[in-house]
């Protein structure tokens, strides 16, 4: 976390939480969603506005972590913006050497490999599960075929209890109150 963040969290250390304006989808980008995108339905639905200012993603990124319910946020200043995760609260990167890495290019510790009913591929590693980028699940069978990760069946609809994660925040938030 950015000192600058945690010296704005100790200056107003109760700002309310954000929910429903930050998505981040399955090819590991980032959308904001202001009131009338969120009125026309989910993130899955309605994703929002692209993020592209790369300063701006990689400030998300330092500050990108879950909380004790499996929920993912970005602490931004004193506020918790909660993120709506479109598949996982990753997108891993697969280089030609089959080493795992993350949007904020940080190297990744696979503890193992699971694919969904619908094809989809993801990993479990110490920071978390990601998918696999489309881009890269050539390079996710070649370390399969070579037996560098375990592999386990997965179902789709089980990914959040098993793997410990919100997808949806923002509903988690209303059905609580």
């Amino acid at each position: 976390m950015d000192d600058l963040v945690k010296q704005a969290m100790q200056k107003w250390p109760n700002v309310p939480h954000c929910f429903g304006w930050l998505g981040l989808d399955q090819r590991g980008d980032w959308y904001m969603r202001d009131d009338q995108t969120q009125a026309l339905g989910p993130f899955d639905k309605a994703k929002g506005s692209k993020l592209l200012h790369v300063k701006l993603i990689e400030f998300i990124q330092r500050n990108y972590m879950s909380d004790a319910h499996g929920q993912w946020y970005f602490q931004n200043g004193p506020q918790r913006v909660f993120v709506e995760l479109q598949t996982a609260p990753f997108v891993w990167r697969i280089r030609d050497d089959l080493s795992v890495w993350s949007s904020a290019d940080e190297a990744q510790k696979v503890l193992h490999c699971a694919v969904d009913e619908l094809g989809q591929v993801y990993l479990l590693t110490t920071q978390g599960l990601g998918l696999v980028h489309t881009q890269d699940v050539w390079l996710a069978a070649e370390a399969l075929a070579q037996q560098l990760w375990d592999e386990k069946k997965v179902l789709s609809s089980e990914l959040e209890s098993t793997y410990g994660f919100v997808k949806s925040p923002q509903q988690r938030a209303q059905q609580i109150t």
